[in-house]
């Protein structure tokens, strides 16, 4: 790095206990769906991160024993566990970075489906998750088992070549903060009461690992200091900051953070870059120790803010991380223009919390560097003489063409209005979605580097068109539209009275339409728009009533943990909920909607209904050139395929991924094959 950068700072060593971090960027751990199912496919991916300039490599949670067992998660259970974490060491090493693992039990937040073990708690209650089982009070033998099977875990750690271990207290995830917490622990003995003994696990924890392990390994922390949960939870400035004054200079490192998760992931809807600032930036004034922190940081200037003004010492990330793996290197060759900056959309979380290998928005190659050798950052050269019409530049569009020209293709880019981006460009007008213009602005910075593609605007594109541009491969990427009619997931035709009202589409919202209050909006999609829609609409002062048949709004989201923070938004803006309803006729005086379990029927006032119910591709230019296929090879035409919403609407992140696919495959592809390599599970010699 140039000492004279402005950026120099960032790539300082940071000592860590025994061992020395090559710069202070630190993907934190974070949960990837991939686990003990696909410890290949894990350990790779947390590979590229390191190729990608990062000093330490994090494991997500680590289960230690089988009485803390959460499905997809790996484990350090016993010595059979050792090889496949050692993939991710190897993997990590290969690029001078340090691997971390984060040791965890759950306590009752887990919820020992396969192993069946009674659950724990500090004191008993029910289970975290919605499951009939109770969690029981742990005894002193109980204490010093878990104790006896976390250190077992860090040998096992080391064994496995890991570098740092982590004790967990953060996201109340975990038994040490379980401990901690006033209102989880109603203990009166020695583990119980005042801070020094509620902390005392933890304290233990991190001695206990130091002496196992500590010689060769740095041993860190990662606690959630506040729960923004006021005098029920743990405030940073009463008992985080007890804590940390307590236990400073015991870790090799501080990694600070908010809980719950959804607090520390909280989305660019609803949260800027860094809002964690106010909570943690105590921290580094109770301890020498190096301080590590979150805040879906991609500034390069804001880091250097951070370190310079004492905040922080080393810059976590595990979203940015996860849209670029290559941000650090980046900053250290001075391509700040080029880092692909996280969204803040939470698909990667929500992909996770379905228990699937993660997915991003912004970086369509991640989940896939192993099963499909996709990389974030290289692709293969051209080899043909192809050149590419893709038509339309929305998401697909754009990112079919920014990989197009990074492979050396000659690519004309045709879209019919004057501006790039198509739906992302729409939905970042809507509350809380502006950060996802970053999906565009990316893009379109990059194809305005490239010599070899041209943009066209105000080019519509019929037929005749396409047929004579003189281009071998056609992508398709014309998006796709809102259905007005309510057809959706609960009705297969169209709701009754469509004419009696003004009946209007989320397309229709974000194109300005001037409508008319009171307004019910039907969300039969149950993902972002049926809440943003009625956040809109709200805004410009119109009396809104939100009805679905789903018995949250935006139910969806609670994989991407804001669903909550969405209904309490709309009730605090004044929007009716009807929730258990589905629309059932629209007449004159408004709308009728129905509980879909008793059926019984009620009228809500309305002068416009928005339908948030399912879009249909715009595919006609498709349809009119497969019906003149017989034409293509007479203009030069080899291949015509449909991308993104065009093929089948989705998510913006399916509509980046499919454009992505277009442009390594070309559309070639064997639908016979199994596109992708898979892990092979062992068979157990006993059975």
């Amino acid at each position: 790095m140039n000492p004279d950068s402005p950026y120099a700072i960032l790539f300082d060593e940071v000592k860590i206990g025994p061992v020395t971090a090559k710069n202070r960027f630190y993907q934190v751990p974070h949960c990837n769906g991939m686990g003990r199912r696909y410890p290949t496919e894990m350990a790779v991916m947390r590979g590229v991160k390191a190729e990608g300039g990062w000093a330490v490599i994090a494991t997500e949670q680590c289960d230690i024993h089988p009485t803390t067992e959460v499905g997809s998660q790996i484990r350090l259970w016993d010595d059979r566990d050792i090889p496949y974490l050692a993939r991710m060491t190897e993997q990590v090493h290969k690029h001078d970075s340090l691997a971390a693992i984060e040791l965890v039990h759950m306590g009752y937040y887990s919820s020992n489906h396969e192993s069946r073990e009674a659950l724990m708690a500090p004191s008993g209650r029910p289970a975290y998750m919605a499951i009939p089982a109770y969690a029981r009070t742990m005894d002193k033998q109980d204490i010093r088992d878990v104790r006896r099977w976390h250190k077992a875990a860090a040998l096992r750690a080391k064994q496995a070549g890991f570098d740092i271990v982590v004790v967990y207290a953060g996201h109340n995830l975990s038994l040490a903060m379980h401990f901690m917490s006033p209102r989880l622990n109603q203990r009166t003995d020695e583990y119980g009461g005042s801070m020094e003994n509620r902390a005392r696990l933890f304290r233990e924890l991190i001695e206990e690992t130091k002496d196992a392990v500590g010689d060769t390994c740095g041993v860190t922390v990662r606690m959630a200091v506040d729960e923004l949960m006021g005098t029920r939870g743990i405030m940073g400035e009463r008992e985080g900051r007890e804590v940390v004054e307590m236990l400073g200079e015991l870790p090799d490192l501080w990694d600070v953070n908010c809980s719950d998760w959804k607090n520390d992931s909280i989305t660019s809807r609803f949260a800027e870059e860094g809002f964690q600032e106010p909570y943690i930036k105590f921290v580094k004034s109770l301890t020498s120790k190096p301080v590590a922190g979150v805040g879906r940081y991609t500034s390069p200037d804001r880091m250097v803010s951070l370190i310079k003004n004492g905040v922080l010492d080393m810059i976590g990330a595990a979203r940015p991380a996860i849209a670029d793996p290559f941000l650090p290197k980046k900053i250290e060759e001075g391509r700040i223009e080029d880092i692909r900056e996280c969204i803040g959309c939470n698909n990667c979380v929500a992909s996770n919390n379905q228990k699937v290998p993660i997915l991003c928005t912004q970086n369509p190659t991640q989940g896939e560097e192993w099963r499909r050798g996709w990389h974030p950052e290289t692709i293969a050269p051209k080899d043909s003489d192809d050149s590419v019409l893709v038509v339309g530049a929305g998401a697909a569009g754009l990112e079919a063409t920014r990989a197009l020209g990074q492979r050396g293709y000659n690519v004309t880019l045709a879209e019919a209005g004057t501006e790039l981006g198509g739906r992302v460009g729409r939905e970042s007008t809507l509350p809380g979605l502006s950060a996802w213009g970053r999906v565009r602005d990316y893009r379109a910075y990059q194809i305005s580097q490239m010599a070899t593609v041209e943009t066209y605007f105000d080019s519509a594109m019929d037929a005749d068109g396409v047929l004579e541009a003189g281009c071998s491969l056609v992508a398709l990427a014309t998006g796709a539209r809102w259905r007005r009619d309510g057809t959706g997931r609960s009705f297969d035709n169209p709701v009754p009275g469509l004419t009696t009202l003004a009946v209007y589409s989320p397309d229709d919202v974000m194109a300005g339409a001037e409508i008319e209050g009171p307004v019910v909006i039907y969300d039969d999609d149950h993902f972002y728009m049926g809440g943003v829609v009625a956040e809109a609409l709200r805004a410009r002062g119109l009396e809104v009533t939100i009805v679905t048949p789903e018995s949250l709004v935006s139910a969806h989201t609670v994989f991407t943990l804001e669903q909550s923070r969405i209904q309490t938004q709309m009730l605090t803006a004044g929007i009716e909920i009807v929730a258990l309803h589905n629309l059932t006729e629209l007449d004159s005086d408004g709308a009728t909607v129905a509980c879909i379990f008793a059926g019984k029927s009620r009228k809500l006032a309305a002068a416009s209904v928005v339908m948030v119910t399912t879009m249909e591709p715009v595919d006609d230019l498709y349809q009119a050139l497969a019906a003149r296929q017989d034409e293509w090879a007479g203009h030069g035409i080899r291949r015509i395929i449909r991308i993104g919403d065009c093929l089948a609407p989705g998510t913006i992140a399916q509509a980046v991924w499919s454009g992505h696919r277009f442009a390594r495959e070309l559309g070639d592809t064997n639908g016979d094959e199994v596109p992708y390599r898979r892990e092979n599970v062992e068979l157990s010699a006993e059975y």
